[in-house]
């Protein structure tokens, strides 16, 4: 089949595309923007397979997109998005464009065009934070706390609204925080393992106990590949891996692991309306698709933080800028 992945140059999506190409005869064409997070540097193992084609382009030109759609596709997994939260709070109207009038574009021209499946990656950030012991299901209301979140709830609303007005068949997945090779480091893990191998201070915001359940993105590729081939119409996927933990001890287990002093880690100023705990309900995606995160999450983290000293010339590339604490 022919899969159309938009924002296929960024973290997941890169991932997802080796995925794909490794596991399936399938042919991928990957349009994406190259805005700052997008990096064809993570597909060079790829670029010149006969099934993968990449298009440089912006998912709110209807035009291109509509180019792209006579030449035949079947479905269309949508990773482009504006995805930083500090970013959002300085300037929101990039998020507002891309996540929400750029998805409104892939889904129009879908169901023009009799699209078999849509997929909508999005995130646990937009059911907001819950208190200890409690975890939000693909039912509970959204309640997004940054314009990041509100304008990637606004995507998941416009993509259930197809499904439910034109019949497109549609599918949106919700995963916790994600980790592994290729993430920018602009989010904790890869931020502070870079920051740490250049013994520069990492910048952990509020008192760390803010708590994330972390997922290897191996894992969510399994879960977005499992989505798209048998998930139900309309039907909604929480992703998660049960790995818990407080942004200090996963900021400690940095430092240990590459045997760096905890003096390094320095204390800032909390990010406004900074969600306290994220925690999701996936038995959904586990009953009804099959779905099991195989991952160790200690191993995976030695694994990523391995990747990111193997891969220096990578990162360094692209950190000149100044970047900021990741969630």
């Amino acid at each position: 089949m022919r899969i159309l992945l938009t924002g296929g140059a960024g973290f997941i999506g890169s991932n997802f595309i080796h995925y794909i190409l490794k596991n399936y005869n399938d042919e991928i064409i990957n349009l994406d923007k190259l805005t700052y997070a997008g990096n064809l540097d993570n597909l060079k193992e790829v670029e010149n397979n006969k099934n993968y084609t990449f298009i440089k382009g912006d998912i709110c030109d209807r035009n291109l997109v509509e180019d792209i759609f006579k030449e035949k596709i079947d479905y269309l997994v949508n990773f482009a998005a504006e995805t930083h939260v500090d970013r959002s709070i300085k300037s929101a109207d990039i998020f507002l464009i891309t996540n929400v009038l750029g998805t409104e574009v892939l889904l129009d021209i879908a169901k023009k065009y009799g699209l078999q499946k849509f997929v909508q990656i999005s995130t646990d950030e937009v059911y907001g934070s819950v208190i200890k012991g409690e975890s939000f299901t693909e039912d509970s209301p959204v309640n997004p706390s940054s314009p990041y979140v509100a304008s990637t709830a606004s995507a998941d609303l416009l993509a259930k609204s197809y499904y439910k007005t034109y019949g497109l068949n549609v599918n949106i997945t919700r995963s916790s925080n994600n980790f592994g090779p290729y993430q920018y480091p602009e989010k904790l893990i890869p931020l502070f393992t870079t920051n740490a191998l250049e013994d520069k201070k990492l910048p952990l915001y509020g008192d760390g106990n803010n708590i994330r359940d972390w997922l290897y993105v191996k894992d969510h590729c399994k879960a977005i590949d499992l989505v798209l081939r048998k998930g139900k119409a309309g039907g909604i996927y929480n992703i998660g891996a049960s790995n818990e933990r407080r942004n200090l001890v996963i900021t400690e287990k940095i430092l240990d692991i590459l045997n760096k002093s905890k003096t390094l880690i320095k204390y800032v100023k909390d990010r406004p309306a900074h969600d306290r705990r994220y925690a999701i309900d996936f038995s959904k995606i586990n009953n009804e698709l099959g779905y099991k995160a195989d991952r160790d999450f200690d191993l995976s983290l030695r694994d990523t933080i391995n990747w990111y000293q193997e891969h220096q010339d990578w990162w360094k590339k692209i950190k000149k800028e100044n970047i900021n604490a990741g969630n």
